[in-house]
């Protein structure tokens, strides 16, 4: 589950943009891969906590070498934080799907988000939706639908995780539609690390007094710690790429690749644990796909209608 802004755009370069974009998207699966072999020895919970732990201790490190101190508040900090609690509750949903289900399934549930953000910029902003969205919207459930049959069957309910991180990704993008992002890079992914980190270690620090299982600590190995840490390093390495894609390319061009995450989970996933999508699974991915880039095409049309 990658963690995406959209920042000012610097100098346009399509083609770096591009590449920068795909590396981004071929990293987070590597990270959603450790997770869910992880999760085999440590709870999900001590996983994202682990996740987000690295994360705001890279991003410390670097304010303290570079001599960014500005970067510890930032210009608006109750929404950084905001975000990043959002983007913790997320991951830790998310992590606690690939558990019983494979990433590349998980992720292609996931990809409902675009859906949940036009339903939810309608309902809440009062935007214009039309009759060609809701048909992409039915589309998109339609195939999350198929997909999600025969792992209910077999999962239960853990199988809707997915949805509920596409839910709290979608408030995410709708808080940075009310309050762009004016903060730089480095401050992000520091408020992030630190929001996740406390929101995260509260819910460890219950776990532990009530003795709730799959919230308690289990004192991680040497090995699984440096697995954690190399989370938490493709976590800040991913959210880089993307920023900096972004800031050489548009919307337009980039929002395609995001479906490449989908690609990396199921090559990585076949390559770790052997598991490959079945047919109909591959049609619901197909539709959600389809749903997702007819929805991000209307928003297009729709921007450049008001703008002239």
């Amino acid at each position: 589950m990658s963690q995406s802004a959209l920042p000012e755009t610097a100098d346009q370069n399509p083609l770096v943009a591009i590449l920068l974009m795909s590396s981004a998207m071929m990293l987070v699966p590597m990270m959603d891969i450790i997770a869910r072999y992880l999760s085999a020895g440590l709870p999900p919970l001590e996983i994202t906590f682990g996740r987000f732990f690295f994360q705001f201790a890279i991003a410390f490190a670097i304010i303290l070498a570079t001599g960014k101190f500005g970067a510890f508040r930032g210009k608006q900090p109750v929404v950084n934080y905001l975000r990043g609690v959002l983007l913790a509750a997320a991951s830790l949903c998310f992590f606690t799907a690939v558990k019983y289900m494979s990433v590349a399934t998980a992720i292609s549930i996931f990809f409902v988000e675009p859906m949940i953000l036009t339903v939810l910029a309608a309902l809440l902003l009062k935007e214009q939706v039309g009759p060609r969205r809701i048909g992409a919207i039915l589309v998109g459930l339609l195939g999350a639908i198929i997909i999600l049959r025969p792992n209910i069957a077999e999962f239960g309910l853990v199988s809707l995780l997915p949805i509920c991180t596409a839910f709290l990704f979608a408030f995410y993008l709708l808080i940075n539609r009310l309050r762009p992002i004016t903060d730089g890079l480095l401050t992000i992914q520091f408020s992030a690390g630190l929001s996740g980190t406390l929101f995260l270690g509260c819910a460890l620090a219950l776990g532990a007094f009530t003795g709730t299982q799959g919230m308690e600590f289990l004192p991680p190995t040497s090995g699984q710690t440096g697995l954690l840490m190399l989370i938490g390093l493709i976590s800040f390495a991913a959210h880089g790429l993307v920023v900096a894609a972004f800031q050489r390319g548009n919307a337009t061009l980039l929002a395609p690749l995001q479906y490449l995450e989908i690609v990396g989970a199921t090559l990585f996933g076949y390559l770790v644990f052997t598991e490959f999508p079945d047919g109909p699974t591959w049609f619901g991915i197909a539709l959600i796909v389809f749903s997702g880039l007819y929805i991000a095409h209307r928003e297009r049309v729709n921007r450049k209608a008001a703008s002239s």
